[in-house]
């Protein structure tokens, strides 16, 4: 039989479509939100990438994403909302912006690691306090020097699966009233609450628990941060220059930004973040807490697959990271994914003997409840 071009593309479409639709359990990129598709395709339908920067229609989309944004989140009117190209950039920009000469740093993983290493290769004067991967902090035991600006932290370290408590925020910021309190919140929200009172900026990016593609940062700061800068300006130092607090904050006034921005994930923000908001960030945490408690509750009771952080106060709700007792991940990252799951190795050192899964709004309790079948099988 005979098939024209044009046909024997469809059917062949058909056919690949038909076949397993993967779940990227992945720490990030991760799984899209199942509701991406037809905003995509509405994107389309309205030009969206084609629309101007400057134009009224773009002002609405970064007016209807911030106001959508601070409902969901219950991000206080005081505090500013803007965009960047990613988080990495944003650690950049905060110690810029907010350090003249001294930062803070709580390490525990790759992540809070990197935060630290900017501010060096900044020519900043950071200084750190280190914990064992897999491990927190004994707040109550550091003190931080006094010429201390900036305290950074990381509410949710990816690399090791380990969590900050509220407590521990609270009482640095108890504390320490005057410093700079930055979170990274990276692969925390919106499934993880943050009290807005305890810090002064925080920051994530799109690609994780809000299942967008990569190539999206936001930056969350209040007048704090803006007046540092604005010193630091006055004084003649170097905080930037299109992505400086100041130029962010004037342009974010009138729903602008100072340069073309990435306009679709902007728009498609707004709407995965709508989404979220009429689900209910409490349905969101309570179905988090359900997927984290099915996985943990089974690596306690197995001896090859055991949660990597003990203690479980610390253990995050959105990034699971099991440690093996030989090194041999790939063995169980190819038995899910002939399973359709796709999963993460360990950061760095632990990549042969540790597994990285993601617990965030897209991923679903039966996907969840199959991950822990295959594992046990």
């Amino acid at each position: 039989m005979i098939f024209c071009l044009p046909l024997a593309i469809k059917l062949v479409y058909q056919k690949n479509s038909r076949k397993l639709k993967n779940s990227y359990l992945t720490p990030g990129p991760s799984e899209l939100y199942f509701t991406l598709d037809d905003h995509v395709k509405m994107a389309l339908k309205e030009q969206i990438g084609s629309i101007s920067h400057r134009s009224q229609n773009f002002k609405d989309i970064f007016e209807h994403t911030i106001i959508t944004l601070r409902a969901l989140m219950e991000i206080p009117d005081d505090f500013h909302i803007v965009f960047t190209s990613s988080a990495n950039e944003i650690f950049e920009r905060v110690l810029q912006n907010c350090v003249e000469k001294s930062s803070f740093h709580f390490v525990n993983g790759a992540f809070s690691e990197k935060f630290y290493t900017f501010s060096h290769q900044l020519n900043k004067e950071p200084q750190k306090i280190n914990a064992t991967w897999g491990e927190g902090f004994d707040m109550k035991s550091v003190e931080i020097p006094k010429a201390t600006e900036l305290i950074a932290l990381t509410l949710n370290e990816t690399s090791t699966g380990v969590t900050l408590c509220p407590e521990d925020i609270s009482l640095l910021r108890e504390k320490y009233p005057d410093k700079i309190i930055a979170l990274d919140a990276v692969s925390a929200v919106p499934s993880t609450k943050i009290d807005f009172s305890q810090i002064d900026t925080t920051f994530f990016s799109v690609q994780k628990a809000f299942g967008l593609p990569a190539g999206l940062g936001v930056w969350i700061f209040n007048d704090k941060c803006l007046q540092k800068a604005k010193l630091l300006q006055e004084k003649g130092i170097t905080i930037g220059t299109y992505h400086s607090l100041p130029e962010l904050s004037k342009r974010a006034k009138t729903f602008q930004t100072p340069e073309t921005p990435n306009v679709l994930g902007i728009y498609l923000l707004g709407k995965i973040a709508e989404d979220m908001l009429r689900k209910s960030v409490a349905s969101i945490q309570i179905e988090t807490r359900y997927k984290a408690t099915l996985l943990y509750h089974f690596l306690d009771s197995q001896n090859e697959l055991t949660a990597f952080v003990k203690d479980k106060r610390l253990r995050s709700q959105t990034v699971i990271v099991v440690q093996l007792a030989t090194d041999n991940a790939e063995m169980y990252v190819e038995k899910l994914k002939k399973q359709g799951i796709l999963i993460g190795t360990g950061y760095g050192k632990y990549k042969k003997s540790q597994l990285r899964i993601a617990n965030f709004p897209t991923h679903s309790r039966e996907v969840f409840e199959r991950l822990v079948d295959t594992l046990a099988s």
